[in-house]
């Protein structure tokens, strides 16, 4: 298993700010987070694409040639916020074949997709269920011919249980799921229970770990709040360890999103405790190669 970090632990550098949040100091790059994930130390990156300024052959290149110069792994994150909108949306569907060309330019072998989110959770789930498993075996035939898999993500939206049904349905090597550990408890499902059903289907991760925030209601996403890796609830040492049972060999990819004010908006602190809470988490479940161990250098200002 490979240590990462998703880019949208630093949205708010990239301009997405929440209502509850306050602007940062600074704004971040694509390539700035690409240099900030190198002297961290990681192995590998996830990049959303909401963040890219433009999908030019140029622009993808220059950021290839960035990854490669770290030799970072890297996942290609296409879907925020709302993805395929529970299947109907086209033109997104559209923009989601799209990305297979994106991802293959920056060498990604995987892409994370969403097919729902928090914004259709009250929505009748079967039909949302039905239309994106007729959209995901389109997919996979476009997966297949770019030899890309797909990783669709638990977006506070479905549970575990119809996750694998959507992946029965679907029954594809080329789809399998992005398990963020954080967002089945958004959904009071519990995601050791989950990692024990869709472990071997695991093809990319948000490692993230929550704190419940006081004054906020119960029924928001929000309620439980983002913390470094080992400062929640989640028990995230043993998904790391049913995952290792499983044989899975791509990143654990750190994501933090609306940060718990505990942490006084300090994203990066949060990002570089976490990714020393993930070494410790991979260390106790395989043996590590001194030709992998990176240090952590520096802090962003």
């Amino acid at each position: 298993m490979k240590i990462g970090i998703d880019s949208y632990c630093y949205h708010r550098f990239f301009g997405e700010i929440y209502p509850q949040q306050t602007p940062p100091a600074r704004r971040m790059t694509v390539e700035d987070f690409v240099i900030r994930a190198h002297e961290l130390g990681v192995d590998g990156v996830s990049l959303e694409a909401c963040f890219f300024p433009d999908y030019s052959s140029e622009y993808l290149s220059q950021v290839r040639g960035l990854l490669d110069k770290y030799n970072l792994d890297r996942v290609y994150a296409w879907g925020h916020p709302d993805g395929l909108e529970g299947g109907a949306n086209r033109e997104a569907y559209r923009d989601m074949i799209a990305s297979f060309d994106r991802a293959e330019q920056i060498g990604a072998k995987v892409i994370r997709v969403v097919g729902s989110s928090l914004r259709f959770r009250q929505e009748p789930h079967e039909p949302q269920l039905e239309r994106l498993t007729g959209m995901f075996r389109e997919a996979v035939k476009t997966a297949e011919e770019y030899g890309i898999r797909m990783a669709v993500e638990n977006h506070i939206d479905f549970t575990a249980d119809e996750m694998v049904r959507l992946l029965d349905a679907v029954d594809s090597p080329y789809l399998g799921i992005n398990f963020d550990t954080g967002n089945f408890v958004r959904l009071l499902d519990d995601p050791v229970k989950g990692m024990e059903k869709l472990a071997s289907r695991v093809y990319a991760t948000h490692i993230k770990d929550l704190k419940p925030q006081k004054g906020v209601a119960a029924d928001e996403w929000y309620f439980f709040s983002s913390a470094p890796v080992g400062d929640g609830l989640v028990d995230n040492q043993r998904l790391v360890h049913l995952l290792a049972v499983a044989g899975f060999d791509g990143i654990l990819a750190v994501e933090i999103d609306f940060l718990h004010p505990d942490y006084s908006a300090d994203e990066d602190a949060a990002v570089a405790k976490s990714v020393g809470e993930l070494r410790r988490l991979v260390d106790s479940v395989q043996p590590r190669q001194a030709t992998a161990a990176r240090q952590p250098s520096g802090q962003i200002t």
